[in-house]
C-alpha cells in the first residue's frame, strides 16, 4: 500500500465498529489499531545498497532528510549550516560533543517549599517544618516534563535530544512508577550526558541508577528473595535479545536459569539517598549484607561462565556484563534498534546482511562506542537511498515540536511560570497522541519503535489523527491557548524568511518543501496554489504582497493576506504527506 494511500484511508469517512475493525480483539494500551494499519511486514521494494559512503548530490533534500531524522524539526538556520558543507561535515557536527547542560529544571509553582526559580533538583523533598505537610512531586514531575521539552524545543544543531528519547525508549523508566522527580531527572540527566558514550558502559551504570533500581525492583533484590524483574530485562531488552524460542526456557540467546543467575549477581544494589532528604548524585550503593555471595553459573548460552561470588557487587556485576557483551549477538540487537530508530523499522536479509552486521562489526571494533556506529550509518548511501525517505508515520514528538521548530510557533509567555506552563502544555500535546515523555507505557517502550507489524502505523488512529489536525489547525488559525499562554504560527513572518515570498509558486513549493520528506504531485501543487490565490492569476498575489510590504502595519492590508496564508498552511500541516518522517 502506498504511503499516502494508508493515511488517506485512515482519514475517510465513518469509523466502523470496534468488532469490525479487530475481530481478534487484541490491541496495543487499550487503542483500537487502525483498519488500515500493517497486516504483515510491508513488502514493498527496498534497496541493496549497504554502508558505503553516499556519494550522491547533496541538496536542500538531502540536508533536510538528515536533519528530520537526527532532530526534531529542521529549523531553517541549521539546514542554512549543513547546506554550506559536504555530508561528512554535517554527519560529523551533529555528533560532535556538546557542551555541559544549560539548565536544571526550576520550580515554578509557588506552593514548593523550595524558592521560585532556582532549581528543585537538589532541594529538600519535605520542608523542616512538620506542620507543612504539602508534597511536591506532582509540581516537579510537571517542572521536569517541561524542561525536558524546552530543551528538545530550543536543541543545538546535534542528536543528542534524539538520542536521550532513544535511550529513555530502551533503558525505559516511568515517572509514575519511580515517584520521585529527583530521581527521573538524575536519570534523564545520565543519558543526556552518556547519548553518544560507550553502550557498555551506559549498560553497566543504569543498571545502578536510582530511578531503574527502584523501575525495575532492583532496590528490592536480596539474597533472601532474589527479584528477577530487572535480570531479565537486561537480556530481553537492553542487551542480547531473546531470539527465536528455541525450547521451554531457552530462547536461543539464553535461558530463564539465566535470568535467575544474573538477578542473584544483582542482589544487593540499592537507591541511595541523602540523610537531608536530597538525593546524591550517585544514586545507586552496594549493600554487601543483602548480596549473595555464592558463585553464579550460567547456561551453554553463555558457554558456561561462572561468576564468581564474593563480596565485590561492582565487579560481579561487571563480570555480568562482559558475558552478555562478548556474544556478537548484543551488538547486533542495539544495531537493529538503532536502525529502527533512524531508517526503517522493516529489516530484512538485504538489510541484515549490509548494514546490521558490518555496523556490529563496528560497534565491536570500536569497544561498544556509539558514535562511530553512528557516523559510519548516517554517512550511508543505504541512509539516503529514496526508499528510506518519509517511509515511515512521525512520532507525537517529532510532530508537536517539530511544527514549533520549523514554523516558528511563537509563544507568548510573559515570565519562567508561563514559560514552563507553555512547554508543558506541548507535553500534554504529545501525550494526548500517544507519546507520554517521561512516562512511557511499558517497559518495552512506545510499541511503535516495536510492535511487529504495525510499528509506527500505531501512531495514527481515529484518536490520535484528529488530534494531530486540531493542534495544527489552532496554531495555523487563532492559536492555541491553554494555562494562560498561547502559541501561535505568525504565517506572514513565515513566507518572509523564503526566497521569494511575492510568487506564490514560490511559497507553494519551497513550503512543501520544508514541511514534507516528499515531493508532493503537480496536482497537490496546483491545488495549494488555488487555495492559495482561489481564481486569481499569480500577479494579483505579487500585488497584495507589494502592498503588504508598504504598509505592514495597515491591519486592512494584513488580514486578506494572513487569511490566504492561514488556508494555505492548514492545508499543508493536514495533508498525509506532513505526517511521515
Amino acid at each position: 500500500m502506498k504511503r499516502r494511500t494508508a493515511l488517506e484511508r485512515m482519514t475517510e469517512g465513518v469509523l466502523a465498529p470496534a468488532e469490525e475493525i479487530n475481530p481478534s480483539g487484541w490491541d496495543v494500551q487499550g487503542e483500537v489499531i487502525s483498519p488500515y494499519a500493517n497486516k504483515s511486514i510491508p513488502s514493498l521494494r527496498r534497496t541493496t545498497a549497504g554502508l558505503e559512503p553516499y556519494a550522491g548530490p547533496w541538496t536542500v533534500d538531502q540536508v533536510m532528510h538528515l536533519l528530520r531524522r537526527t532532530t526534531f524539526g529542521p529549523s531553517q538556520a541549521h539546514v542554512d549550516t549543513l547546506k554550506s558543507m559536504d555530508v561528512n561535515a554535517a554527519v560529523d557536527l551533529l555528533l560532535a560533543p556538546q557542551p555541559a547542560e544549560p539548565s536544571q529544571p526550576l520550580v515554578t509553582d509557588s506552593r514548593d517549599i523550595a524558592p521560585v526559580g532556582t532549581t528543585w533538583v537538589t532541594a529538600l523533598y519535605k520542608s523542616a517544618d512538620p506542620t507543612v505537610t504539602f508534597n511536591p512531586t506532582g509540581i516537579r514531575t510537571n517542572s521536569l516534563k517541561a524542561w525536558w521539552l524546552g530543551l528538545i524545543l530550543n536543541q543545538q544543531l546535534s542528536i543528542r535530544e534524539k538520542m536521550v528519547l532513544f535511550w529513555h525508549n530502551h533503558f525505559v523508566t516511568e515517572n509514575t512508577t519511580v515517584g520521585d522527580p529527583r530521581y527521573t531527572y538524575r536519570y534523564i540527566a545520565f543519558l543526556r550526558q552518556s547519548a553518544l558514550g560507550n553502550f557498555k558502559a551506559l549498560v553497566r551504570d543504569i543498571t545502578q541508577d536510582g530511578a531503574m533500581l527502584v523501575y525495575l525492583n532492583g532496590d528490592r533484590n536480596t539474597k533472601s528473595g532474589p527479584d528477577e524483574n530487572y535480570a531479565r530485562e537486561l537480556q530481553e531488552l537492553f542487551t542480547i535479545g531473546k531470539g527465536p524460542l528455541a525450547a521451554p526456557g531457552d530462547y536461543t540467546n539464553y535461558t530463564e536459569a539465566d535470568v535467575k543467575a544474573a538477578a542473584r549477581v544483582l542482589t544487593g544494589w540499592r537507591k541511595l539517598q541523602n540523610v537531608d532528604g536530597t538525593v546524591g548524585l550517585q544514586t545507586g550503593w552496594f549493600d554487601v549484607t543483602r548480596h549473595d555471595t555464592t558463585n553464579k553459573v550460567f547456561s551453554a548460552r553463555y558457554n558456561n561462565t561462572v561468576v564468581t561470588g564474593g563480596t565485590d557487587g561492582a565487579a560481579e556485576l561487571q563480570a555480568l556484563i562482559d558475558m552478555i557483551f562478548a556474544q556478537a549477538e548484543t551488538a547486533k540487537f542495539i544495531c537493529r534498534k538503532l536502525y529502527r530508530w533512524f531508517v526503517y523499522y522493516v529489516i530484512d536479509d538485504a538489510t541484515e546482511a549490509n548494514v546490521i552486521a558490518p555496523l556490529a562489526d563496528i560497534l565491536q571494533q570500536n569497544n561498544y562506542e556509539i558514535t562511530p556506529v553512528l557516523s559510519a550509518l548516517l554517512k550511508s548511501a543505504h541512509f539516503f537511498d529514496p526508499a528510506n525517505v518519509g517511509c515511515f508515520i512521525k512520532s507525537p514528538l517529532d510532530l508537536v515540536t517539530g511544527v514549533c521548530r520549523q514554523l516558528n510557533v511563537a509563544i507568548a509567555a510573559t515570565d519562567l511560570a508561563k514559560q514552563y506552563q507553555a512547554w508543558l502544555n506541548l507535553t500534554a500535546q504529545a501525550s494526548s497522541m500517544d507519546q507520554n515523555i517521561g512516562d512511557p507505557p511499558n517497559v518495552a517502550g512506545w510499541p511503535a519503535y516495536y510492535q511487529v507489524p504495525q510499528f509506527s502505523e500505531l501512531w495514527i488512529n481515529s484518536d490520535t489523527l484528529p488530534k494531530r489536525s486540531r493542534l495544527t489547525d489552532l496554531l495555523i488559525g487563532n492559536g492555541y491557548t491553554s494555562g494562560g499562554v498561547t502559541l501561535n504560527i505568525d504565517p506572514i513572518a513565515f513566507v518572509q524568511t523564503l526566497s521569494n515570498p511575492d510568487d506564490p509558486n514560490v511559497i507553494v513549493q519551497e513550503s512543501a518543501q520544508r514541511l514534507f520528506a516528499v515531493t508532493p504531485t503537480a496536482a497537490q501543487t496546483a491545488f495549494l496554489k488555488e487555495t492559495l490565490i482561489p481564481g486569481l492569476p499569480d500577479y494579483e498575489w505579487g500585488i497584495e504582497w507589494a502592498s503588504y510590504l508598504s504598509d505592514p502595519t495597515n491591519a486592512t492590508v494584513i488580514k486578506p493576506i494572513k487569511t490566504k496564508l492561514q488556508a494555505l498552511f492548514g492545508l499543508l500541516l493536514r495533508m498525509p504527506e506532513y505526517q511521515l518522517l
